[in-house]
C-alpha cells in the first residue's frame, strides 16, 4: 500500500503541512504528473475502494432522518455497480465520445450512473428542474445518445419532462428508467434488469481512459440563449479530488453530510468525487438533498450521529443552519464549515465562529476550473471574507481588460480587477466554439467574469460579479458591501443589490430582502440601516423591496436575473402610471431575452383601433430615455 494519498505516489505516511508559501513553492518542484497516481475518475474511484473495501461508500437516508436506518453500499460494491454501469452504457452502443445525459434525484444510481457514464462515455448531469425547453436545449447541445432519468413517481415530474422532450432529441438511441420497468419495445429500458446482465470486474469494451478524454459536460450559465457546457477532461476532475484530499487531509472511513446536486461540480467533484476517492462516505440527506426541510432541520442530530469533520455546502444553507439551536446534540466531531459556489456573507462567517466555534473554510472556483481554485489552507491563519490562497499548481492573477476583454497589465496588490485563472484544473473550452470568444486571457488563462483582489500574502478576495456591478451614471457600485450591511440588520435572513433601470443616471441601486421568518421592519428601517452604515452614499439602495421566498438557482445561489426583471417592471409601471390614470389597460412584463439579455414587454389590452397608434407612441416615448430595450404588444 502507498502512503496515506490514494492519489498520489510521492506523499509517504503523513499530508505535508503546507504552512508557508514556500512550503507550497518546494511542493510544486515535482511535476504534478509525477505525482497523480490515477489517469481518470474509474482510476480514482478503484483507488479509494481499494483502501476501504468493505467500508460504506455510501450511505442512503430516504427522509434526512437521523433515526432511519441508512440503505449502505459498500466502496466494494459501488466500485462494482459503477464497472456494471459502464458495460451497460456500452452494451447500448456508448463509445468514448458518446454523451450519457442524466436528469435523477440524490439516490445511490445517481451516483452510479455519473461514474459509469464517465468511464464508458461522456457523462451529463442535467438540472431536472428546469423547464421542458430548456432541458431539450442542453440535451440536444450535448448531442445525447442515451439519457437515464427516473421513472413515473409520485411527487416528481422528471418522467413527464422526458416524455414531452423526447421527440427533439435526434441523436437519442436509448432511455435508461431508474425506478421504472421500461418499455424495450420503445428503446425504454429498466436500469435495475440492464445492468445485472453485466460483469462487474472489468470494462468489456477494454476501455484505456486516457487523461486527455472527455469525462464530461456540464451546464452553466444564465437561464437565457444557448446552453454553455464545459467540457471536463478525466484529468481536470482527478485534480480537483487530489487536490482537495492533499488540503483537507482525506481520509478512509470520514463521513461528510451530502445533500448537492450532482449537475453542480460542487456536489459531483468537490464533495463526491474527493470522498470516494480518499475511501470516505456520504451520507446522502434523501433524493432532494438539502432541499428537502429535514436536513436543516435534523442538521446536529445528523451531526451527532454520523460525526463528520466537516459542515459543508452552499452559503444560503450555512446559513439556515444557523437558525436552527444545536440543543444538546454532540457536534465536537466537527472542526470545520466550508462553503462556496457564492461568497459566505462575513457576518454569517462570523456567526459561525461566534455561535459553533469552527473556523471557516471558503471556496473559491468555476464550472470552468472543475469547481474549487482557491481555499482557505486549514493549516494556515484564516482571513474571514478571503477565499484564500490558490491550491497547489493553481494560477490566479489580477488584471485589468480593455472594452474587447484583451490584457491591459496586471493590477498591483490590493487593486480591483478581474480575476483569471490558470491551473490543471481548468477546462479546454466550452463545446459550442461560439462560447469560447473572450473565454480565454492569452489562450490559457480562464476569465472569471469576477472582480476581486490579491492582498499583499497573495490571499484572494471576490469583490463582485463583473456583470453584477450597479452602474450609476458612470459610477461602479459593487452590490456585496451592501449586502453584507443589510444581511447584519438582525430581521433579515436573505439580501441582494441589483441595478433599476433610471432615465437619468443609468441604473440605481435597489435592495431586496427575505425576512428571517416572523419577523417584522418598519418602512424606511431597512435603507436607513444602510444609510447609517455606509460611507458611500451613492451606494445606499433607493429602496429595499421585502421578497419572499427570494429567487434562487438550483444550487442555492440568489438568481439575481429575476430580481432586476422584478425592478425594472416596478420602475415602467410606475413611468406607465399615467396611461394607466386615463383608464388605459397597460401592462409592465421584463423578462429574458435572447440577444438584448433583457426586455420589457409591454401589453396594451381592449384599445379601440383608432386609438392604438397613439398611444403606443407615447409608451415608446415614456420609455426612450431608458437603456434597455422595450417592446408593445396589442391584446
Amino acid at each position: 500500500m502507498a502512503g496515506i494519498h490514494a492519489l498520489d505516489r510521492l506523499i509517504g505516511n503523513d499530508y505535508p503541512e503546507l504552512l508557508t508559501d514556500e512550503e507550497v513553492r518546494a511542493f510544486e518542484q515535482v511535476p504534478y504528473a509525477d505525482r497523480v497516481t490515477a489517469e481518470s475518475t474509474y482510476d480514482a474511484i478503484r483507488l479509494g475502494a481499494e483502501r476501504n473495501p468493505d467500508g460504506a461508500a455510501i450511505q442512503f437516508l430516504q427522509n434526512a432522518d437521523p433515526a432511519d436506518a441508512p440503505l449502505v453500499v459498500t466502496h466494494r460494491d459501488f466500485i462494482a455497480r459503477v464497472t456494471q454501469a459502464a458495460n451497460m452504457f456500452h452494451a447500448l452502443g456508448a463509445e468514448k465520445g458518446d454523451v450519457i445525459s442524466f436528469m435523477l434525484p440524490l439516490v445511490p444510481d445517481a451516483f452510479v450512473t455519473l461514474f459509469g457514464a464517465e468511464a464508458a462515455g461522456i457523462a451529463n448531469p442535467v438540472n431536472p428542474l428546469l423547464e421542458p425547453h430548456q432541458l431539450a436545449e442542453i440535451l440536444e447541445a450535448a448531442n445525447t445518445k442515451i439519457l437515464v432519468a427516473l421513472g413515473p413517481m409520485p411527487g416528481t415530474d422528471i418522467w413527464q419532462k422526458v416524455e414531452q422532450i423526447r421527440p427533439q432529441l435526434k441523436h437519442l438511441k436509448a432511455i435508461v428508467q431508474v425506478f421504472g420497468g421500461g418499455d424495450p419495445a420503445n428503446g425504454i429500458f429498466a436500469f435495475s434488469d440492464l445492468i445485472k446482465q453485466q460483469p462487474s470486474d472489468r470494462l468489456v469494451s477494454g476501455r484505456k481512459i486516457r487523461g486527455s478524454d472527455i469525462a464530461a459536460y456540464f451546464h452553466t450559465g444564465g437561464t437565457t440563449g444557448t446552453p454553455k457546457l464545459v467540457r471536463h477532461t478525466h484529468a481536470n476532475q482527478v485534480y480537483q479530488a487530489w487536490a482537495l484530499n492533499l488540503l483537507l487531509k482525506g481520509k478512509p472511513g470520514a463521513n461528510l453530510l451530502f445533500g448537492m446536486p450532482l449537475f453542480h461540480v460542487g456536489g459531483s467533484l468537490t464533495q463526491v468525487l474527493t470522498t470516494l476517492s480518499g475511501g470516505g462516505s456520504l451520507v446522502v440527506l434523501s433524493p432532494s438533498g438539502w432541499r428537502n426541510p429535514n436536513a436543516v432541520k435534523n442538521i446536529w442530530q445528523l451531526v451527532a450521529r454520523f460525526k463528520p469533520e466537516a459542515l459543508s455546502s452552499v452559503p444560503t444553507v450555512l446559513a439556515a443552519t444557523l437558525a436552527v439551536p444545536p440543543g444538546n446534540a454532540d457536534i465536537s466531531s466537527l472542526k470545520y464549515a466550508a462553503g462556496g459556489g457564492s461568497a459566505i456573507p462575513v457576518a454569517v462567517g462570523s456567526a459561525i465562529q461566534e455561535t459553533l466555534k469552527l473556523p471557516v473554510v471558503e471556496v473559491y472556483g468555476m464550472t470552468e476550473t472543475s469547481s474549487v481554485h482557491t481555499l482557505a489552507y486549514p493549516s494556515r491563519p484564516i482571513r474571514l471574507g478571503s477565499v484564500g490562497l490558490p491550491m497547489p499548481y493553481a494560477r490566479v492573477r489580477i488584471v485589468q481588460l480593455d472594452a474587447d476583454g484583451r490584457l491591459i497589465r496586471d493590477c498591483k496588490p490590493d487593486e480591483i480587477g478581474v480575476v483569471i485563472m490558470a491551473g490543471p484544473g481548468v477546462f479546454g473550452g466550452y463545446l459550442n466554439d461560439e462560447h469560447n470568444k473572450g473565454a480565454f486571457i492569452d489562450g490559457v488563462w480562464v476569465n472569471s467574469g469576477d472582480l476581486g483582489r490579491l492582498d499583499a500574502d497573495g490571499y484572494l478576495w471576490i469583490t463582485g460579479r463583473a456583470k453584477d456591478l450597479v452602474i450609476r451614471g458612470g459610477h461602479n457600485i459593487d452590490p456585496a458591501p451592501i449586502e453584507e450591511i443589510m444581511f447584519r440588520h438582525p430581521a433579515v435572513g436573505f439580501a441582494a443589490v441589483v441595478g433599476q433601470p433610471d432615465a437619468y443616471a443609468g441604473e440605481l441601486p435597489v435592495g431586496y430582502v427575505q425576512l428571517k421568518p416572523g419577523a417584522k421592519v418598519e418602512p424606511g428601517e431597512l435603507e436607513a440601516w444602510v444609510r447609517e452604515r455606509t460611507p458611500e452614499r451613492a451606494a445606499v439602495p433607493v429602496q429595499v423591496i421585502p421578497i419572499d421566498p427570494m429567487p434562487v438557482t438550483g444550487v442555492g445561489k440568489v438568481f439575481k436575473p429575476q430580481l432586476r426583471w422584478d425592478a425594472a417592471a416596478r420602475v415602467f409601471t410606475k413611468v406607465l402610471a399615467p396611461l394607466v390614470e386615463r383608464g388605459i389597460d397597460c401592462k409592465v412584463k421584463v423578462g429574458p431575452h435572447g440577444s438584448h439579455g433583457s426586455i420589457a414587454t409591454v401589453t396594451l389590452t381592449g384599445l379601440p383601433a383608432g386609438q392604438r397608434e397613439a398611444v403606443e407612441g407615447e409608451v415608446h416615448a415614456l420609455l426612450a430615455p431608458f437603456v434597455m430595450r422595450h417592446e408593445v404588444v396589442q391584446a
